[in-house]
């Protein structure tokens, strides 16, 4: 099996297609890669006529518009973690949304009530959510350097009032705050407080572009929080980055963590933020509690969420599918 796999431009997705890339070599694949940051169209052109492939792997709208634009005549397979019908997907999403429609074409949609509602609408939808190569996000047994890290956008009043307000709170813990540059500067334009500007130079450790350097930093810090923003039930990447990497993620309430996880066994949630400070104190002076979670979010990421399973269960889908036209 040869894949055509599209590295897309945002950030976030380029995480996720990695997992899924080595989710396609897991299963026996032969992947070319497709830089949307670096190649031009010219490269594409000359991959395309030197290979025959039998799908065309991308992010959100990504893929699909290579495919039709370029006129391949690939079976695609289009991983969605942002909602179809919005500019998240790409602002040209209107254009390409019906090309779904079509038989050779394969959506998979990481969010369980979104999926739900599009399902009798889009001939070939699957619901999948997300999943990491756990060779790659793993406990690497070192000590951390971090009591607490966030890796993120704070886009909004809320988000980045709570991580002042965990930076405030936890000054005498050592803070590690992840995001793009320009992320960072914002959020210090929007920072009225001198003390606060100070605390967000502080911690904010710089940006994160790749799997591997994710894992690292991941095991460099012991207790994780996180929002989940895109769609209505799902739990975002990161859940699952660092629950492979036997670490406590405390996540914010969402249905599909009752689905997938068992809540206090396996993976926590907060109530609000208050609870959320409760709980970081907690985990981070109760080392034996700690550590039960951490191995069972491990296990539970292994069992059903791990870049081989999931990819295979993705092509299982896409072959019974097939048969059956």
């Amino acid at each position: 099996m040869k894949i055509l796999a599209i590295l897309p431009a945002s950030i976030g997705g380029r995480l996720t297609m990695q997992s899924i890339f080595d989710g396609f070599e897991l299963n026996g694949a032969k992947i070319l890669i497709f830089d949307k940051l670096k190649d031009d169209e010219l490269i594409l052109q000359n991959i395309c006529d030197k290979n025959k492939f039998d799908f065309i792997v991308g992010y959100d709208f990504a893929g699909l518009k290579i495919k039709i634009d370029n006129g391949l005549n690939i079976k695609s397979i289009n991983y969605f973690s942002d909602v179809i019908e919005d500019n998240h997907s790409g602002n040209y999403w209107e254009k390409y949304y019906k090309y779904l429609q079509e038989t050779d074409n394969f959506t998979f949609y990481w969010d369980q009530e979104l999926f739900l509602q599009k399902k009798s609408e889009i001939k070939n939808i699957f619901y999948q959510p997300h999943f990491v190569n756990t060779n790659v996000y793993k406990n690497f047994n070192d000590s951390p350097e971090f009591d607490i890290m966030f890796a993120g956008r704070v886009d909004t009043d809320f988000r980045l009032n709570v991580l002042l307000d965990l930076m405030q709170t936890f000054e005498d813990k050592k803070f590690a705050w992840y995001a793009i540059e320009r992320h960072f500067l914002d959020a210090k334009k929007r920072t009225k407080s001198l003390e606060q500007i100070k605390l967000l130079e502080k911690n904010y450790k710089g940006f994160i572009s790749s799997e591997k350097d994710m894992a690292f930093a991941i095991n460099n810090a012991k207790v994780f929080f996180n929002f989940n923003a895109q769609g209505i039930s799902s739990l975002n990447y990161r859940t699952f980055q660092v629950m492979a990497c036997e670490r406590i993620l405390l996540s914010d309430k969402r249905a599909e963590a009752y689905d997938l996880f068992k809540p206090n066994e396996d993976i926590v949630l907060y109530e609000d933020v208050d609870d959320l400070k409760s709980k970081i104190d907690f985990f981070l002076k109760n080392n034996k509690i700690y550590k039960k979670i951490a191995k069972a979010s491990r296990n539970a990421i292994l069992a059903n969420h791990s870049s081989a399973i999931c990819v295979k269960k993705m092509l299982e889908n896409v072959n019974q599918n097939l048969l059956t036209k």
